[in-house]
């Protein structure tokens, strides 16, 4: 098997514990060709990708946006996406207002902006991690403007205490499932996508531009919303610290994120 590009999940993936690119990762990274197709994948909006992409060294590739929400190639031009799937704007709204009154934070997501409701602990906690600053806005606001534009969110992110994320994933659950695609990236949060995207769904639609094949990409990922990724390329290779059910599906295993496990697999099988 000739692999001709790589499709990498980040958060839980390529990050270190620094939650950074490391050296060995990219140095290893620096050593393929310039023309060698490097894609991020993630749940990030576009501002929390292109910073990594710097540090790569691929600021021309294409990037996957909001777990194939919105998919973007050249990534500079952030208004000419190839793909653009949005959660409805009164959709947005029912999600709020099944929310209401709990203790739970719900950020807005629409192609590179990000709308919180209030600074707390959640917008401040997602501001270091992603250095991306919100836009402090209530949902209300936002969700009318939408309305008003024909609009729409790429992303939702609930974030509050275990307990409250549980009961409000099952209200999602029993009354969205069919259209909404519910992703507990931790137990303290939920992202919501639109059903009919994923990551492979992006991928697939960037390698229309090249004369690549999916059998001919090795991608990397760690959790849930990797699996179709994995599960979809040649060489589907997931972390160590990946969740048991991304391992079953991926053709080999790596080291741990925090171990270089993404920079070993690249030296093994491509420099």
């Amino acid at each position: 098997m000739r692999i001709k590009a790589i499709c990498t999940d980040i958060d839980g993936t390529l990050l270190d514990q620094n939650r950074e690119i490391s050296k060995r990762t990219r140095e290893a990274f620096a050593a393929l060709p310039a023309n060698f197709p490097v894609i991020l994948a993630s749940s990030r909006m576009p501002a929390a990708m292109t910073h990594l992409q710097k540090d790569l060294q691929r600021e021309n590739n294409p990037i996957i946006c909001y777990n194939g929400g919105f998919v973007i190639h050249p990534p500079k031009d952030q208004h000419s996406a190839l793909s653009s799937t949005w959660i409805e704007a009164k959709i947005c709204g029912k999600i709020v207002e099944l929310a209401r009154n709990k203790e739970i934070h719900i950020s807005l997501y629409s192609a590179n902006e990000w709308y919180a409701p209030q600074v707390d602990k959640w917008t401040e906690k997602e501001e270091k991690a992603t250095k991306v600053k919100a836009g402090i806005l209530k949902n209300a606001v936002v969700i009318d403007s939408w309305q008003r534009e024909q609009r729409g969110a790429h992303k939702v992110m609930c974030m509050g205490e275990a307990t409250a994320i549980q009961w409000l994933y099952g209200q999602l659950e029993q009354n969205f499932s069919s259209l909404l695609h519910l992703y507990r990236s931790k137990d303290t949060y939920i992202e919501i996508a639109p059903r009919s995207i994923s990551k492979a769904t992006g991928l697939e639609l960037i390698l229309k531009n090249y004369d690549i094949a999916m059998e001919e990409v090795m991608a990397f990922g760690d959790n849930f919303n990797d699996i179709d990724l994995l599960k979809s390329v040649g060489l589907g290779i997931a972390v160590g610290n990946a969740r048991e059910e991304v391992k079953a599906v991926a053709k080999k295993l790596t080291a741990n994120s925090k171990a270089d496990g993404v920079a070993m697999a690249i030296e093994e099988h491509l420099l």
